[in-house]
This record gives structure tokens, sequence and C-alpha cells, in this order.
């Protein structure tokens, strides 16, 4: 696991790395970085898995680095420490894997460390390569400490919330860590986009109709929940249409 450091105090940092080289595990310190932006470079540079990153920082602090980690393909796991623990709510929220206070005592960085399951970039690189070149039958994602499947003919629609994709399928919804783009990219006969934020099941857009507002909604077979198309996308929506 290639770990990357960061920290604007340097004796803070010089202590993780002597905590680090005491544990017995496959654990490597590639770079390290004292300020928010700096962090980001290092971490595409040296493709860290994981990033011990301290909350207070001047300039960038913490949680803004956190957020543009995550937009890294593949991010990097992201331990977050600081002497600050009120800030540990906020820090769940920016999806990171675990949170400690400082003084990091070596019990409590020992056991973040062994309990972070990240997949290493070669890892990914293998699973990339062994990946079937058909699309998925299903989509799959984490939920109450099992997974969650989806089959692919059952969505109904695919709707961009913050960072994630909601799944809306017949039988309820369920969160999905992916990209729109990706999943549009690679299903491009079966997902229509009607909007910058929704694909739809194609084959189940039946029609459009006018809101009380006066925009335009997609209807969906199997759904009553109608959707907005933007008018940016309505020219194609309505080609879509008059083609099937």
């Amino acid at each position: 696991m290639k770990i990357l450091l960061v920290d604007d105090e340097a004796h803070a940092r010089e202590r993780l790395r002597r905590l680090i080289a005491e544990f017995n595990g496959d654990y490597q310190i590639v770079a390290e970085a004292d300020n928010g932006a700096d962090a980001v470079r290092r971490c595409s540079e040296a493709s860290a898995d994981l990033v011990l990153l301290d909350i207070r920082m001047p300039g960038m602090d913490g949680l803004s680095v956190a957020e543009h980690l995550a937009q890294l393909s593949p991010p990097p796991a992201v331990i977050l420490i600081t002497a600050y623990p009120e800030y540990a709510l906020e820090a769940f929220e920016h999806q990171v894997a675990n949170y400690l206070v400082k003084p990091v005592r070596a019990e409590r960085l020992r056991e973040a460390l062994e309990r972070l399951h990240v997949v290493t970039r070669p890892q990914q690189q293998m699973a990339d390569e062994d990946a079937p070149a058909w699309p998925r039958r299903h989509l799959s994602a984490q939920y109450r400490g099992g997974v969650q499947r989806v089959a692919i003919e059952d969505i109904l629609f695919l709707q961009a919330e913050q960072k994630y994709v909601t799944v809306y399928h017949g039988g309820g919804k369920m969160l999905l860590d992916e990209s729109l783009k990706t999943l549009e990219e690679e299903f491009p006969e079966r997902f229509l986009r009607i909007h910058r934020s929704i694909l739809v099941c194609a084959r189940r857009l039946i029609g459009l109709e006018k809101s009380p507002q006066g925009g335009i909604l997609a209807v969906l077979d199997g759904s009553d929940q109608r959707l907005p198309v933007s008018r940016r996308h309505l020219p194609s929506v309505r080609r879509f249409l008059r083609a099937s």
C-alpha cells in the first residue's frame, strides 16, 4: 500500500513515518506534502493508494483536499487526522475511510490501516484487463455490509445526485458510486440522456408531456414519476420517439 503523508507540521509527519515503519505490514510511504495543493499533485505523481491527511492546514484545508482526491481515478483512500474531534461528522460526509484524533496512538493507526481494504492501482489495472469486453448485466453496490445487485433490464432511470448516481428500478432504488457519463458510455443502446443529470431506459420512454410550469417531462412505462427534459436534450429525445 503506497501512502502519502500530508501535514503542515514536519514533526507530525515524522511521527507517522516512524509509527508506520514499526508496523508489520506491506506499507510504503511514497511522498509527503505540507499543504493541500501539493498533496493533490503529489498523490497523482506518486500513485498513492492511501492519504493520511491533516484537516487544519493553511490555504486548502483537509476537507477540500479530500474532495479533490475523490475526483481521481481510481481515488485513493483517505484517513483524516486532526486535533479537533468536532470535525468527525463533517469528515465522514466526505466519504473518508477513517478519522484519527491527534496525538495519534500507534494502536489506533495500526487498526485503521489493518481494517482498510483499498484496491491499489496495480490491482485495478489487472481488474480492468480481466474485465469482459461486453457490458455488465448487473450494477452492484455495497449495502449494509453486503452487496446489492440490480439487473440492467430492471432499471427505469439513473439520476446523478452530488457525487453519486441513484439507480431507480422496479423494486426501489440503489445508490451507486459511479459517474453518469461512465454508465452512458458503457450502455449507449440501453440508456438515453434527457437531462445533464438523468439517463432513462430507452425502451421505457413512451412519451412527453408539459408540466404546469411549461417545462417538458418524460413519461416512462412502469413509472409514475415524471422526469424533466432539458432544452438541450429535447431535440434528440423527440427524434428518438419519432424513430421508435
